[in-house]
């Protein structure tokens, strides 16, 4: 049947005038979850493809699925793909050899997938985590980083060898300790081990030292890339049995290789290829041969499906000019990609590199929009006291409303997390649910934010809940400058670090008029001594040393600053949250009702760090639709639960 989700698209012929925020939309809070499935880049191994999916209706499962000539099934049909190390995990599962290893959730131990056996645990869980999994077959051998649960105090981190054929039960044998943290120990050919590790206080982003040893003296190991000031990152073997790298020795992450005795840049670009290290995925490009490497490359914002070629004629390929975001992984001709685009859904596609066909294994939504109902990222930029700074805008989009006369739209102004993140221009639902409604959103990537360089990162060292806060404000008053917003109807949005932004924007400025914090972080010293091991130092960097910066904690924690709060609020937040744990939200909300001002709240008590169950999102969307048409004066035009604002 015809409509806005399907093509050829809809003809328009009159538009009907209707207040902003109030306007009829197909896309409705069920569609952000009902219709899309969440796909991470694969492996083409042995011909076979694989790779995950997320499935917001089954609670967020995540599972494995493989396709070859016969069809597609899924390997896991009874099991949840998800690993704890570092609380975001990353690399849970690999495949090789046509031999799949995953991590069980929520017990966290390791399972084998094999040809003509049922699948079998052979490593623990519980006490202990792994992840960053690297299968060798031919030694029937799996490393991987784990962690060990079993002491006091921060887990104990290292890199393990585990028996493909053995039970495990002490959770593998131990080949690297020392470091607080490692990532990617990756096996070559002949036996060399390579890995990166770090220590507090640094992020991976930071300062990482990347090592190489023999598989039988891994304490004889050689640091071959990294240092003071210098993150390399996701190592991987060349068939010629050199190291490929990512490292920002200048400015970006560009691909060095080390040869055995030196390492040396292979292709030097104003880019990054690589974003920050959050989780322990798999290295995001593929080594295709020895002399190109298929890859991702960040250009002011935009992420290009390209080659690297290097050896004797270095140069840089843009393979799909289309896409505006790219994830790919893998080794040799073929490999998996997850591409985004401006104007329809994100889509899991195979290369083949050597003819550059782009073929699609699956969508993550068969739905797709009318295009006059798609609203493009707009990109603005602006001149800040550290340069120019990065925003995306998208404007209220739908072919079937015109505004009232002289009416500017209410804009969502959102911060995304990290904070050292970065928000792309490609298409979600989420944004166009609101634009279709009649809402603009400008997606800040304020100073601190990554795509842009180290020294756009580390505007951030020392100045957090400073640059970032008015880079968001200064956003909202550039959009009020060129007439696109409503100055009286700004609201500030964001999650876990971008939620701390969104709470410090309302207490110390006045540019808002509402805010909507998702597990955001309102009091800096709780976040400093509260929070688990990976971030436990974060804070260092962003803010200042603890606890002898306390004072600095104090000044920039919003909960000690509700004296600058004079707006609404909308507070959502999970039960379970390890890295935001739930006292911060309910300590905010109960200081902001102390206050008199109107709070609403919202618990979920089955989630975590970020919300994966469907009812949870459909739940989260209905609710601030509602709040902002409360406080911004529109009547949105769905039927919406009550929502209890004090």
């Amino acid at each position: 049947m015809p409509g806005p989700f399907s093509s050829p698209a809809v003809t328009v012929t009159t538009m009907r005038e209707a207040p902003f925020g109030s306007w009829s939309s197909p896309i409705a809070a069920a569609d952000l979850t009902a219709a899309t499935v969440g796909l991470s880049g694969g492996l083409v191994s042995e011909g076979v493809r694989y790779w995950t999916q997320a499935h917001p209706e089954q609670g967020g499962r995540v599972t494995l699925w493989r396709e070859d000539g016969e069809g597609r099934s899924e390997v896991t049909p009874e099991a949840y793909l998800r690993s704890g190390v570092n609380e975001y995990g990353g690399g849970e599962w690999t495949v090789a050899g046509g031999i799949v290893v995953h991590s069980s959730w929520p017990d966290g131990g390791l399972v084998a997938v094999e040809p003509g056996r049922a699948a079998r645990p052979f490593a623990p869980g519980g006490e202990f985590r792994y992840a960053a999994l690297h299968l060798d077959p031919a030694r029937r051998l799996v490393l991987a980083v784990r962690e060990d649960h079993r002491g006091p105090g921060e887990p104990a981190t290292t890199i393990v060898a585990l028996d493909l054929d053995a039970d495990n039960a002490e959770g593998g044998r131990v080949l690297v300790r020392g470091a607080d943290f490692y990532a990617h120990p990756v096996l070559s050919g002949d036996g060399r081990l390579a890995w990166v590790e770090w220590d507090h206080p640094d992020m991976p982003w930071d300062a990482t030292r990347l090592k190489v040893a023999p598989l039988a003296d891994p304490a004889a190991a050689t640091q071959v890339g990294g240092g003071p000031g210098v993150s390399a990152l996701y190592p991987a073997w060349s068939p010629d049995g050199t190291l490929l790298f990512l490292a920002d020795p200048g400015d970006f992450w560009n691909f060095h290789r080390w040869d055995g005795s030196q390492s040396r840049p292979v292709y030097e670009a104003p880019a990054d290829f690589c974003g920050p290290m959050w989780t322990l995925a798999p290295a995001p490009y593929c080594v295709i041969d020895d002399s190109r490497i298929g890859c991702s490359v960040i250009v002011h914002g935009y992420a290009a499906l390209a080659v690297v070629h290097h050896g004797g004629d270095a140069r840089l390929e843009i393979v799909d000019s289309a896409a505006v975001a790219a994830n790919v992984t893998g080794s040799g001709s073929r490999a998996l990609a997850v591409l985004g685009y401006p104007d329809r859904p994100a889509a899991l596609v195979e290369i083949d590199w050597d003819t550059g066909a782009l073929t699609t294994v699956k969508t993550s939504s068969d739905h797709i929009l009318d295009p006059a109902l798609v609203a493009r990222a707009e990109p603005i930029s602006w001149e800040g006291p550290q340069g120019k700074v990065h925003a995306w805008y998208y404007p209220p989009t739908n072919p079937e409303f015109s505004p009232l006369p002289g009416e500017l739209p209410p804009v969502q102004v959102w911060s995304h997390g990290g904070p050292t993140a970065f928000s792309g221009p490609e298409y979600r639902v989420a944004t166009q649910f609101w634009t279709s409604r009649g809402i603009g959103i400008l997606d800040v990537n304020y100073g601190g934010s990554t795509g842009y360089g180290r020294a756009y990162r580390e505007r951030l060292r020392g100045n957090w809940g400073v640059v970032d806060v008015r880079d968001c404000a200064d956003a909202a008053l550039a959009l009020v400058d060129r007439g696109l917003a409503d100055p009286a109807r700004l609201s500030m949005r964001g999650g876990s670090a971008g939620g701390y932004t969104t709470l410090a924007a309302l207490a110390f400025t006045d540019v808002f008029s509402a805010g909507i914090s998702l597990y955001g972080i309102g009091d800096l010293e709780t976040l400093a001594t509260d929070t688990h091991k990976f971030e436990a130092r974060y804070l260092d960097r962003l803010v200042a040393p603890y606890p002898a910066g306390r004072e600095v904690y104090l000044a920039r924690s919003p909960l000690h600053h509700l004296e600058g709060l004079s707006c609404p609020m909308l507070i959502l937040q999970g039960g379970q949250d390890k890295v935001v744990p739930p006292a911060q939200a309910e300590a905010i909300v109960a200081a902001v009702r102390g206050k008199g001002l109107p709070v609403a709240y919202l618990n979920f008590p089955d989630e975590g760090h970020g919300f994966r169950r469907a009812q949870n999102v459909i739940a989260t969307a209905q609710a601030a639709l509602a709040f902002l048409g409360r406080v911004h004066g529109f009547t949105p035009a769905d039927e919406l639960p009550e929502l209890d604002l004090h």
